[in-house]
């Protein structure tokens, strides 16, 4: 047997330490390599480490909640000196049972109390691959992950349930004319974890999710449903909507009994602290504000809502007001810079950054080379991101190297704010809330969809000419989206 010690690993750019916040193993499991191990909190975000060994687990040399610097051994395996079968082969029980007569005195031992092991996992195998030879129709409506093989994981719900229209299919005779596509009567391809929009006539929600959804006002025809049987969840919900309503009190929660909550100042909340003071007095600010008519594009946002191109791809202002700043940065490239106190680094490329508020607190997680992307590409490369955000799930490289931000305080009813700059960037936009107020147009006042910009450049980059020109070049393609098709 051969002990080897798993160190705690970088996995950001120069990180020093990190939390163990939880083990998803324990003393005495198989595991193989790149399984998830453990799951640790860095300055910047939850991560999940895979194990580089295969083998057993011996000893866990760190617990949970413990903070450890990088290099620190974590988890020890052992693993059997000789070559061991592939991750999740089936190996015969009678060939585990007996050592071979090249084996060492020892293998004979340790061969006896792993048969019992093996042969659980010969019989797994057997049952999975018995279970995925049954016709679609024999299978039942619902499977519950149960064993699998030592590497493999649990890789989400099997298709077991076929979805209504499917089902209305099959029943339909032989002779009549039904709905059911041409083929030769095989099983349906497996659901998707998560499947386009459905429309207002195919909705499967139950009732108390539907009074969710219009508590947060959401549309349920623009969710996508994850339900094993395509029906809307409660994270669906909770995920189409905007932040307003993910924060909105929708209950008033009772007093706590404790007088006073203490709560550690480590991890994301540390980084925030140390990252917002070192830029608000590093960083001499200057911020600037514009009120600007967003009638047309409200009215372009809703036409790419209905546009087939972007079936299935969450679509707001925030879009075109990323699209906007992008466009203003090469019209205005040194707000899109980095100081040092040698030299200025104009950066000829966008990064765009999305303050994000998520339940572990603010992160900016940015779209690499987003000045290479098309609209439909730069509104599917932000949901994803606002997704794995919210889920908690982005990873430090996701944070690194944002060139400009962007911080929609608008979903929070605000109408505007003096943002403070990322660190490493020279400007940021705040969006506020975009709604109806009385706007002079042709001399006439009329009902507009009106928000204000305010943004906050580092003064020592940014003059006040280069700030103005492009907070107001962003403004012009939030009154004109057509201007973006210059």
């Amino acid at each position: 047997m051969t002990t080897h010690e798993f160190a705690l690993p970088d996995v950001g750019e120069g990180l020093t330490e990190a939390e163990i916040v939880s083990w998803r193993v324990a003393p005495g499991d198989t595991v193989a390599v790149n399984q998830v191990i453990v799951e640790i909190e860095t300055a910047k975000s939850l991560v999940e480490l895979p194990s580089p060994f295969g083998g057993t687990v011996s000893e866990l040399l760190v617990g949970e909640g413990t903070t450890v610097d990088v290099g620190t051994p974590i988890i020890s395996v052992s693993s059997a000196a000789a070559g061991t079968a592939g991750a999740g082969a089936a190996v015969p029980p009678d060939a585990a049972a007996a050592p071979t007569a090249d084996a060492p005195a020892g293998a004979a031992d340790e061969a006896a109390t792993t048969a019992d092991t093996t042969q659980a996992i010969a019989d797994t195998a057997a049952s999975i691959a018995a279970e995925e030879e049954k016709p679609e129709e024999e299978k039942p409506e619902e499977e519950k992950p149960g064993a699998v093989l030592v590497g493999y994981g649990i890789k989400g719900q099997v298709a077991s349930r076929r979805n209504r229209s499917s089902a209305a299919a099959s029943a339909t005779p032989a002779g009549s004319a039904g709905t059911r596509s041409a083929s030769t009567g095989s099983a349906a391809p497996a659901r998707p974890r998560s499947v386009p929009a459905a429309s207002a006539s195919s909705i499967i929600a139950k009732p108390p999710i539907r009074k969710l959804a219009k508590d947060l006002g959401v549309d349920l025809a623009e969710v996508s449903p994850t339900g094993l049987a395509g029906e809307i969840t409660r994270d669906d919900v909770v995920r189409q909507a905007s932040q307003a309503s993910l924060f909105r009190n929708i209950e008033t929660p009772q007093w706590a009994e404790e007088r006073e909550e203490r709560i550690p100042v480590k991890g994301v909340r540390k980084a925030i602290a140390s990252a917002m003071v070192s830029s608000a007095y590093s960083a001499p600010h200057v911020s600037l504000f514009v009120d600007v008519d967003a009638t047309r594009t409200m009215e372009f946002v809703k036409r790419l809502k209905n546009s087939a191109d972007f079936a299935g791809v969450k679509v707001s202002p925030l879009l075109i007001m990323a699209k906007a700043m992008i466009w203003a940065v090469r019209r205005n490239p040194t707000v899109n810079a980095q100081w040092t106190d040698e030299e200025i680094i104009v950066k000829h490329y966008v990064n765009f950054g999305i303050a994000a508020a998520t339940p572990r607190g603010l992160i900016v997680p940015n779209v690499k080379e987003a000045q290479d992307l098309t609209l439909l590409q730069l509104a599917g490369a932000i949901e994803q991101l606002t997704i794995t955000a919210r889920d908690g799930k982005t990873q430090p490289a996701e944070m690194n190297g944002g060139t400009i931000t962007v911080t929609n305080i608008g979903v929070f009813g605000m109408d505007t704010g003096t943002p403070i700059l990322n660190p490493g960037e020279v400007a940021i936009v705040a969006l506020g809330t975009i709604k109806q107020k009385p706007w002079v147009v042709d001399g006439e006042v009329r009902p507009r969809f009106v928000t204000t910009l305010g943004a906050s450049f580092d003064h020592r980059v940014v003059d006040g000419d280069v700030a103005s020109r492009f907070l107001a070049d962003v403004a012009s393609i939030i009154e004109e989206p057509a201007l973006l098709l210059e």
